[in-house]
């Protein structure tokens, strides 16, 4: 006796053929208006900037002003001034090179330092508790040792630009090396590829976005070590750091305000910079705008 098949029951065929294919909807992702990118940060500057007229006027009194004069004495006295002016762009030039050094040299020194700790368990047990004792150190207790070894000039304030950044790169590299897929890492040694070719080709490129985020991390503290070196070696070309310190002694609010906004904002131009990079360099094999 022959079995029928009901065409209507039958889960592979239909009155005009093969059942269809059930096709899943493709992850499309909605666009922000561009307005969604500026608007929450200049609402949150204007509420800023309300706070300070706030502070100045409403909270201190005539006599004690000084000590947080409103924005627009600062920008008239700081900014507006071709002669405070002048200094600024001069010291915040000095400081400029000094932290672009310290932070190259961070970069090369960091990468390098993590690339040798990923290469073998052993090498990271043996120094990586020294790039975390370099983070602890406090700072600011080496910085006259540091000046009676090199001296007092450009090398002694890399130096210092150095040991702050130091620590990010290192970190990022670290964990961006050994965060590579453990299943092709497993294939790369099936196929008994080199140590070069397996850092190359699969754990450079897998640590591209946490390096990035370590320099972007090392900008801002190169940075700040370049400033902290102009604090306390005064010999040569002053920067923006002995710049401030002039004007603290002084007592001149309005021009201390305009320089600590002058370096703040040049901190603000190299992170975002490295950004850019970020975006350019990782965004071959990486979404960095996923979200």
């Amino acid at each position: 006796m022959s079995a029928t098949i009901n065409p209507e029951k039958s889960p592979k065929a239909t009155a005009s053929g093969p059942s269809p294919i059930k096709r899943t909807t493709p992850d499309v992702r909605v666009r922000r208006p561009k307005t969604a990118t500026w608007v929450p940060p200049v609402l949150v500057f204007l509420m800023l900037l309300g706070l300070w007229y706030a502070v100045s006027y409403l909270v201190l009194d005539e006599k004690r002003r000084f000590l947080m004069p409103p924005p627009d004495q600062v920008v008239r006295k700081g900014f507006l001034a071709p002669e405070v002016l002048g200094e600024i762009l001069a010291s915040l030039g000095q400081t400029a090179a000094v932290a672009l050094a310290g932070l190259a040299a961070a970069i090369v020194i960091g990468m390098a330092w993590g690339i040798a700790m990923s290469q073998a368990k052993w090498i990271e047990r043996s120094l990586f508790p020294y790039a975390v004792i370099l983070q602890c150190i406090p700072i600011l207790a080496l910085v006259p040792l540091i000046g009676f070894w090199f001296g007092f000039d450009f090398f002694s304030r890399t130096v210092v630009c150095v040991m702050i950044a130091l620590f990010p790169v290192v970190s990022n590299t670290l964990f961006g090396l050994q965060s590579a897929d453990r299943s092709q890492l497993e294939l790369f040694r099936l196929q008994k590829a080199s140590r070069w070719t397996v850092l190359t080709k699969l754990q450079l490129p897998a640590a591209l976005p946490a390096v990035f985020a370590g320099m972007r991390i090392s900008a801002g503290l190169a940075v700040v070590g370049a400033i902290v070196g102009d604090f306390f070696f005064r010999r040569g070309t002053p920067g923006i750091g002995s710049l401030i310190s002039n004007y603290q002694s002084r007592v001149e609010s309005a021009e201390l305000f305009a320089a600590i906004i002058a370096a703040s904002l040049f901190g603000v131009v190299i992170f975002w910079l490295f950004g850019l990079i970020t975006k350019f360099v990782v965004g071959a094999w990486y979404d960095v705008d996923a979200r």
